[in-house]
């Protein structure tokens, strides 16, 4: 009796869970796709050595680490747009402030975080809300909209950091074996 019991205990259990799980399938591939973009970039600024935070491939583009920050300040700007408040940062904050690599990796950890809670609060439900647009508050969009283009500019400019990477003969996160 125990063990039917326990049985059908575990099947309820598995079909409460799978029966939540796809309550939100768009925000939780969101959320997967960001789970990913952002290991990305916090892996690139910690793995990148402190000598080449300064490295251009070219003088007319931003330095590595100059990237990073930038990748930063516009994190809060997305991330604030899709929790319907306003940046604690402007865009460029951290590209004018963060000089060292301890610094810039810490804006890069800090803005992770602060996205990270606007796709924890993410669902299929709260996706299609209006909020002020990103870098232009007064266009409203769409929050899902917002936290696309998180993703998007994140993946971008990983890509960037992809070629710093290989210039300068090392793997870049995405490529080394987990």
């Amino acid at each position: 009796m125990q063990i039917r019991h326990l049985v059908l205990s575990l099947t309820v259990l598995t079909l409460t869970a799978s029966s939540a799980a796809a309550q939100n399938p768009i925000s939780d591939s969101l959320r997967s796709s960001w789970n990913g973009v952002k290991r990305n970039i916090k892996e690139s600024a910690e793995l990148m050595p402190e000598a080449n935070y300064n490295f251009k491939p070219t003088p007319d583009v931003r330095s590595f680490g100059e990237i990073l920050a930038h990748v930063a300040g516009a994190s809060y700007e997305f991330c604030a747009s899709a929790k319907n408040e306003k940046s604690p940062f402007a865009e460029d904050a951290f590209e004018k402030t963060a000089k060292t690599k301890a610094a810039i990796v810490k804006a890069t950890n800090d803005a992770i975080a602060y996205c990270d809670a606007a796709f924890t609060a993410l669902t299929d439900a709260s996706a299609s809300a209006m909020v002020p647009g990103a870098f232009d508050p007064a266009n409203q969009t769409r929050r899902v909209s917002s936290l696309v283009g998180q993703i998007g500019h994140d993946n971008e400019h990983y890509g960037n950091l992809v070629t710093y990477f290989r210039l300068k003969n090392l793997v870049p996160p995405s490529s080394r074996q987990r």
